[in-house]
Formats: C-alpha cells, sequence, structure tokens
C-alpha cells in the first residue's frame, strides 16, 4: 500500500465517521439590566446606567434637605450623595438593612447612589419582549417609559437618567 492510498482510505474513513456540523441557531437579540426591588414591586434599570452596586454605606448627613436625602458618603475618594428611592418616589420602604443596597450612578461626572430594598442581579430580555410602560403611580410615571415581559410577570424599566434630570430629584432643599 502506498502512502497516498493510506491517505485517501483514512480520508474516506473520516468522512464517514465524522459528527455533522451544527446546525445554525437563530440568535436572539437580548436587552441586559439590572434587577432590583422597591417596596414589593420589581423593576429593572439599563445596565449602563449602573455602575456599582453597594452595601449602604457610612453616610454623613447633610442639613436642611429632604428626608429621602440620606446624606453624603465617601467611596474609595469618591464623593456619592445617597438618596432614598422610596422616599424620593412616597412609598415605604419594605426592605432591611441587611438586603438593601446602592446603586451608583454616573451623571455628567457626578455620582449618585439611590437606595433600594434589593437587588435582583443581572437579568436578560429578548428585546421583543418589550411592552408599553404599565399603569403606575403619578410618582413613578415619568420615570418608567416600557417594560419587558418574562415568565408572565412585567418588569418596569425605570429610566434612571430621567430620575437624576428631573425638578422633584433636583429639588432636595427643604
Amino acid at each position: 500500500m502506498t502512502p497516498f492510498t493510506l491517505l485517501t482510505e483514512m480520508e474516506s474513513r473520516s468522512r464517514r465517521f465524522a459528527s455533522p456540523l451544527p446546525q445554525q441557531v437563530e440568535t436572539v437579540s437580548t436587552w441586559r439590566g439590572i434587577g432590583f426591588l422597591l417596596g414589593n414591586e420589581q423593576y429593572v434599570a439599563n445596565m449602563a446606567d449602573v455602575v456599582e452596586i453597594l452595601q449602604m454605606p457610612k453616610v454623613t448627613r447633610v442639613p436642611g434637605v429632604k428626608n429621602w436625602v440620606l446624606g453624603i458618603a465617601n467611596v474609595r475618594g469618591r464623593m456619592v450623595s445617597v438618596m432614598d428611592l422610596n422616599g424620593l418616589l412616597g412609598q415605604p420602604s419594605r426592605g432591611n438593612w441587611r438586603s438593601q443596597r446602592v446603586l451608583v450612578i454616573e451623571q455628567d461626572e457626578y455620582l449618585t447612589g439611590l437606595l433600594v430594598d434589593a437587588v435582583l442581579g443581572m437579568q436578560s430580555f429578548p428585546v421583543d419582549r418589550e411592552a408599553p410602560a404599565p399603569q403606575m403611580s403619578d410618582a413613578l410615571a415619568p420615570f418608567v417609559m416600557k417594560a419587558f415581559d418574562r415568565d408572565g410577570r412585567n418588569w418596569p424599566v425605570m429610566e434612571f437618567g430621567e430620575l437624576l434630570r428631573s425638578p422633584e430629584f433636583m429639588n432636595i432643599a427643604v
């Protein structure tokens, strides 16, 4: 048997026993965000809006501000104003200090920490599951433009950029 014949025979055996190519799978575009709780309601925020998630840092109270302004914290040498999101929106908090987290948002080089009742981790939604914003309270409606449906549950998308630019948020003095 010549080397060429041997190679030809090996090729034909390889082709006979080779696995077929995998089926081409249609990819689904996804939207990703950070899930969190306010009271008993779950929300999601765009992943690009949240730069960090912290346990409640030690804050220094600021006089002459509304009660939902918790104070200012030093986080790795940067000043972060910490706000109670439930308090700002006029709803009671259902969390305890063990579950509460601060979502840190950076806008125009300023860091703002928003205290939420719990963080539910990264959430992914197929973009074709986007839905109109559900009926919301007057306090929440300006900051929820859309939602995602998954497993029979509705996840309203909180627009933190809109929240941080709102007159309600900007007016912190008593």
